[in-house]
């Protein structure tokens, strides 16, 4: 893969079938990809043992004007480790911006601005990350594992956890219901 066919800013969508039943319907906001590998947070499922504002709490920040919402799942890595994907009018050293996706925070800073009312415009909270190391993605990818479509800002802000994945099919011209989980060899 060429430099100029890295995926940063794309969506990820896992193939019907996937080998990995941990990634079953996953949707992945893909906010790095080089050759030192990948770098994604999930966008597709609700961890429904924590809302925004018990998040807050556990980490010491008074919920103020932020308003409770759910946590998504972002990715079996690093499970308690916090990410806000967001809107690029926020930013702070560690913000990793992603073209079309927005950008990604993962400070404290982030966190107490949005309670404070002072932080990006739209955002979603998630807690984990997907990564891949060096070819992993690409090899997952000629696997049938993933398909990589673009990055759709309303995917992420305007449309309904349980609904990204079809959503982003279909923004592709895909009927998610004529996808196969096997392919064949010629």
């Amino acid at each position: 893969m060429t430099e100029a066919e890295y995926l940063t800013g794309r969506i990820l969508l896992a193939m019907p079938g996937m080998a990995d039943p941990n990634f079953d319907h996953s949707v992945i906001a893909l906010f790095a990809h080089d050759a030192d590998g990948a770098f994604g947070v999930g966008i597709g499922h609700v961890r429904a043992e924590i809302g925004f504002h018990e998040l807050l709490e556990e980490v010491g920040i008074d919920p103020g004007e932020a308003p409770d919402c759910d946590i998504l799942h972002g990715g079996p890595v690093e499970t308690g480790r916090g990410f806000v994907l967001h809107t690029p009018d926020w930013s702070s050293p560690d913000t990793i911006e992603a073209g079309p996706l927005g950008a990604v925070s993962g400070s404290r800073a982030i966190l107490e601005d949005i309670a404070a009312g002072r932080g990006p415009r739209l955002w979603l909270m998630a807690l984990g990350y997907t990564g891949w190391g060096p070819g992993q993605l690409e090899a997952e990818m000629r696997r049938h594992g993933w398909y990589a479509a673009e990055g759709h800002p309303a995917i992420l802000f305007e449309t309904p956890v349980d609904a990204r994945w079809h959503a982003t099919w279909r923004a592709e011209g895909i009927d998610p219901a004529s996808l196969v989980g096997t392919t064949g060899n010629a």
